[in-house]
């Protein structure tokens, strides 16, 4: 219904009726405002200002409360705190010339080459790709070369962190404070493997420091990264912890912290602090296809760098512990075919001969679940507590071990530093052609590998992969030797297909088969076609 406008003319001159239309007219205009939206009242008050809603004292005290949530959150007091801790690192290498041809290779990539980090990750090197954040003349060139990165103190008589890859073949290292002051430093020890370096300051006894902290970042706590990006000392960024345990395939140590803070080449070796102030893990890499900053960085855990830094403070290395054995990933198909509830734990590939493992009985095909009664998630876990353990110890395995569980006492041996290289049984040479006979169930074609030169005596050989077929799906390739189907060493395609004939008895979905390839092997679980 359309209210009729009040003709106010009409009423009469001596203005009695008007007024009391008048107020009356005012005061529901008033009542609907104030009942849809009572803010807008000012509207229709006398007053020349807006009417301020807050006019008790607990109510202007709510006022100043919520002003100071809405305000954003500012780091300043924090950086003050912290900034004078962390360093610039610049390092000097006389002459690349004397470097022998690997390390010339690593000026193409400063990681191995057609592994993931590669191919998908770059450190905070210098231009092109340089290792260490290397600087200087045209790639093979003579003359000295510089880099840049960056560390913090971690006591005030010169102890200080950095990255390895920031130090390392450096032939001089200079560091440069928050103040602008200068020192020599000298490298104490490194470890390659979670791309650590501790290095000494010497001259005071008051250099400030940083903390390492001691509790677990959580995902979504603030973090502060302070380093020296470019060549640009003191600088900070802010961002939030985005992940945990990434692994980036840098080694079987990978326990990374991926943080958004800003982070760019010169910031390697730099701290990540939280708003404590204390350092939660030590900036190492970024993933970036340009490679500048795309909010997606790494920093090694405080808890690893304080492991680490401890042996190197004290003898100048990392000792691990090791048990010799190569181990996989258990994936749900492996898990099905090993008749395992739930897919997890470490899949022993093939314990090392001589090794504590296989001095100890275990064999290929088990599966470590738990180390000293503590369950073993994956393959990496079971890395990591290994190697964080001191050689020498004495721990217990609980195995899988032929459907059954089993405990396992054995003693730590010392993980070698420099990895073994395996012979390649996988050469052109075979002999000439040889066909096999085939395994339609799996679209394989396989021979005897005593019948094919260079294959061993053991197993059989894949001579054919149908492209179109389960096997081919799993990564099977011509040369593969196959030793064990289902827990069954096999010598020919009959063996094969018995082997597989007994799975699908069982009502396995899938069987697991053992394969050597390029010298190390693996197991692989592939799809039974069903009829």
């Amino acid at each position: 219904m359309t209210e009729r406008p009040i003709d106010l003319s009409s009423l009469p001159s001596n203005g009695a009726p008007r007024r009391s239309l008048f107020s009356a007219r005012k005061f529901a205009l008033m009542a609907s405002v104030v009942a849809g939206l009572g803010a807008a009242v000012y509207g229709f008050s006398p007053q020349q200002g807006p009417l301020d809603v807050f006019t008790s004292a607990a109510q202007a005290q709510v006022n100043t409360e919520v002003r100071k949530v809405e305000r954003p959150i500012g780091f300043a007091d924090v950086v003050e705190r912290v900034k004078p801790s962390v360093i610039s690192v610049k390092i000097n290498i006389a002459d690349k010339s004397s470097k022998d041809d690997s390390a010339n290779k690593d000026e193409d990539s400063p990681f191995p080459p057609g592994s993931p980090m590669e191919r998908f990750f770059r450190r905070f090197g210098g231009p092109d790709g340089l290792p260490p954040g290397l600087r200087g003349g045209p790639r093979g060139g003579r003359g000295p070369v510089t880099g840049q990165g960056s560390g913090f103190f971690i006591s005030p008589d010169g102890f200080a962190v950095t990255n390895n890859h920031v130090v390392d073949g450096a032939d001089k290292v200079e560091i440069t404070m928050d103040d602008g002051k200068t020192y020599t430093a000298k490298v104490i020890g490194t470890d390659q493997r979670t791309d650590l370096a501790l290095i000494k300051v010497e001259g005071r006894t008051d250099f400030p420091f940083a903390k390492l902290s001691d509790s677990k970042p959580r995902i979504g706590d603030w973090v502060l990264a302070v380093g020296n990006p470019f060549g640009l000392g003191g600088t900070v960024t802010a961002g939030i912890v985005s992940a945990s345990g990434r692994d980036i395939g840098n080694g079987p140590y990978d326990d990374f912290i991926q943080i958004d803070a800003p982070v760019n080449k010169g910031n390697s070796g730099g701290p990540a602090f939280d708003t404590n102030g204390e350092v939660m893990g030590v900036n190492t890499a970024i993933y970036s296809p340009s490679g500048g900053s795309v909010g997606i960085a790494f920093s090694i855990p405080a808890s690893t760098v304080k492991n680490v830094i401890a042996q190197l403070k004290d003898k100048g290395s990392v000792s691990r512990g090791w048990i010799g054995v190569q181990i996989q990933p258990v994936t749900s198909d492996i898990a099905d075919s090993l008749g395992m509830k739930k897919a997890e734990g470490a899949l022993v590939a093939e314990p090392q001969p001589n090794g504590p493992a296989s001095k100890a009985g275990i064999q290929s095909g088990d599966v470590i679940t738990a180390v000293n009664g503590e369950p073993v998630k994956d393959a990496k876990e079971l890395a990591r507590t290994i190697g964080g353990l001191a050689p020498g110890a004495a721990v217990k395995l609980t195995v899988l071990q032929k459907g059954q569980e089993k405990v396992i006492n054995l003693t730590l041996g010392q993980l070698p530093n420099t990895i073994e290289s395996k012979a390649d049984t996988d050469k052109e040479d075979k002999g000439g052609p040889t066909k096999g006979t085939g395994v339609p169930k799996l679209g394989l074609t396989v021979a005897p590998a005593n019948s094919v030169a260079g294959a061993g005596r053991e197993g059989v050989v894949v001579t054919e992969v149908d492209p179109k077929s389960a096997a081919a799906e799993r990564g099977f390739k011509e040369g593969d030797v196959i030793l064990e189907v289902a827990g069954k060493s096999v010598a020919s395609a009959g063996e094969v297909r018995d082997a597989i004939d007994a799975a699908r008895t069982e009502n396995k979905n899938s069987v697991l088969m053992r394969v050597k390839s390029g010298g190390s092997s693996r197991f692989v679980a592939v799809p039974l076609a069903k009829g």
